[in-house]
């Protein structure tokens, strides 16, 4: 390679850069999977798979989503919901027939108890239930982790039609009615 020195201009050419370099023998990647060869190989893999936690339940994921703050008002609605309805949930006119309180679950244990909640209200033909996620006012630096992925989840769960922050007699921002598709 060329010292750099020798360039009055002390910029190096890209054919300079590239002197002593070769081309790839092989310019394809090889993709193939190799499959195990023994049953020791493939039942530990096997047992290896059941054994890990999974991270995605019902479609939900544990990923980074927006953080939203403890006294923001959530309010979501699907395409189709008439916007009476929706009022009359925000006023708190629909009466919510079951609840689930997430009080001091991680949030592993809220997706997983949040998915099995909606889908046994929507089992038991609920309409209208409440969803207590909280504030995180425990502490002044905590962000209200379950608050934020309660607010993604609900959206990507099906059934789910709309929800909204509770009236402050049922928790206010700490809380979520939310309106249920009925089973056929």
């Amino acid at each position: 390679m060329k010292d750099p020195n020798d360039n009055p201009t002390n910029e190096l050419s890209f054919f300079d850069a590239m002197e002593g370099v070769q081309q790839h023998k092989h310019d394809k990647a090889d993709l193939s999977v190799t499959k195990p060869k023994d049953k020791h190989s493939l039942l530990y893999r096997r047992q290896a798979a059941t054994l890990e936690e999974d991270k995605v339940i019902d479609g939900l994921s544990d990923q980074a989503v927006e953080l939203v703050e403890s006294t923001e008002e959530l309010l979501f609605a699907n395409p189709g919901v008439q916007f009476s309805v929706l009022k009359r949930l925000k006023q708190g006119h629909l009466p919510w027939e079951q609840g689930l309180d997430l009080h001091g679950y991680t949030v592993d244990q809220a997706r997983d108890q949040l998915s099995r909640f909606i889908f046994d209200a929507r089992r038991n033909k609920c309409r209208c239930v409440i969803v207590v996620h909280g504030k995180a006012h425990s502490s002044a630096s905590e962000q209200p982790m379950v608050k934020s992925y309660v607010n993604e989840w609900l959206k990507r769960l099906p059934g789910v039609l709309a929800f909204c922050s509770a009236q402050a007699k049922d928790g206010g921002t700490g809380a979520l009615y939310v309106l249920l598709k009925r089973e056929k």
